[in-house]
C-alpha cells in the first residue's frame, strides 16, 4: 500500500513536469510561426529592391513589401522585433514555402496560374504594370517611341523582349546584370529607357541620389497582381492575411505606405485591389 502511494505521487510530479515543459515550448523560434507569445515569424522578402524590399547597410529593412509584411505580421500577433526577414530570391520562392523556411512571402510575387499550382496566395495587395523609366526631359512617351532607341532590362527578364516583340521591333536591347546598372546607364546616356514593373522602377528612381532625374512614362503594358505567397494548403493563414490586408486598406495604412515608398518618382498607383480579384 505504501509503495503504491509513492508511485502515485511520483506519477503526479512527473505529469506536472511534463506539463510545464509543454507550456514552455511557446517561446521557441518558429520558422512558420502561427501566433503570438514569445516566438518569431519568418517572412520572405527581396533584399535588393529599393522602395519594395531593401536591406540597408545598417541591417534594417525598408520598402512597400516590408511595410505590408510588417502590418500583416502584427495582425497575426507578432511585434516588429519578432519578425525575421529572410531573403527569398525569385527562383526560390516556391521552395522556401514548401520547405517551411518562411511563413509567408511578400516580394513582388505576381499571381499567375502556374504559381498557384505550387503555392496559395493572399491578396492581391498591389496592381502594378510593366512601364518605362526615362530621363525627366525625355520625349519618349509611348512604347513605339523606342524604335531605334536603346532599351535596357535585366538579363533573364522578359520585359524588354516583350516591348520589342509587341511594340518596338527596332528597339536596341541592352541587357545588364541588375537594375542598378540599368539606372546608371540611363543616367549616363548609355541607354534611353529601362523597362520592368512600374513599382520596381518607381522604387529605384525614388532613391535620394536619383530624385528628380527620371520619370515614369505611365504606360500599362501588362498587369502584375502582387500577392502574398503562403504554403500550399494553408487556408487558415491565407484567410488571416486577407483580413489583415483589408484592414490595412480601410485604416489608411496601405495608401500611406504607397506614398512613402513610391511618391518621389511620381508613381500613380492603382486603387488598392479587392481581395481575390485578379486583373488580367
Amino acid at each position: 500500500m505504501k509503495l503504491r502511494k509513492v508511485t502515485a505521487a511520483s506519477a503526479a510530479v512527473l505529469a506536472l513536469a511534463l506539463s510545464a515543459t509543454a507550456c514552455g515550448g511557446d517561446s521557441k523560434d518558429e520558422g512558420s510561426g502561427s501566433g503570438s507569445g514569445g516566438g518569431k515569424i519568418k517572412v520572405g522578402i527581396k533584399y535588393d529592391q529599393p522602395g519594395l524590399g531593401l536591406k540597408k547597410p545598417d541591417g534594417s529593412f525598408s520598402g512597400f513589401d516590408v511595410d505590408v509584411a510588417t502590418y500583416v505580421a502584427k495582425q497575426l500577433g507578432y511585434k516588429p522585433d519578432q519578425i525575421e526577414f529572410v531573403e527569398t530570391k525569385s527562383a526560390d520562392r516556391e521552395n522556401a514555402l514548401a520547405r517551411g523556411d518562411v511563413k509567408f512571402i511578400a516580394a513582388t510575387y505576381s499571381i499567375n496560374d502556374e504559381r498557384k499550382k505550387k503555392v496559395d496566395f493572399a491578396g492581391p495587395y498591389l496592381l502594378a504594370h510593366q512601364d518605362l523609366l526615362v530621363k525627366k526631359d525625355s520625349k519618349i512617351s509611348e512604347a513605339t517611341d523606342l524604335n531605334g532607341e536603346k532599351l535596357c532590362s535585366v538579363t533573364g527578364s522578359t520585359s524588354a523582349q516583350n516591348v520589342k516583340d509587341d511594340f518596338a521591333p527596332k528597339a536596341q536591347l541592352r541587357e545588364y546584370s541588375g537594375y542598378s546598372e540599368c539606372i546608371a546607364g540611363l543616367q549616363s546616356g548609355a541607354v534611353d529607357a529601362l523597362t520592368t514593373d512600374d513599382s520596381i522602377l518607381a522604387g529605384f528612381a525614388s532613391q535620394d541620389k536619383y530624385k528628380g532625374q527620371f520619370k515614369l512614362a505611365g504606360l500599362k503594358l501588362s498587369n502584375e497582381n502582387y500577392g502574398i505567397g503562403v504554403k500550399k494548403g494553408d487556408t487558415a493563414t491565407v484567410n488571416k492575411i486577407n483580413a489583415a490586408l483589408e484592414k490595412m486598406v480601410s485604416d489608411g495604412s496601405w495608401q500611406k505606405a504607397v506614398d512613402a515608398n513610391f511618391g518621389p518618382a511620381g508613381y500613380k498607383n492603382e486603387p488598392a485591389p479587392k481581395i481575390g480579384v485578379i486583373v488580367k
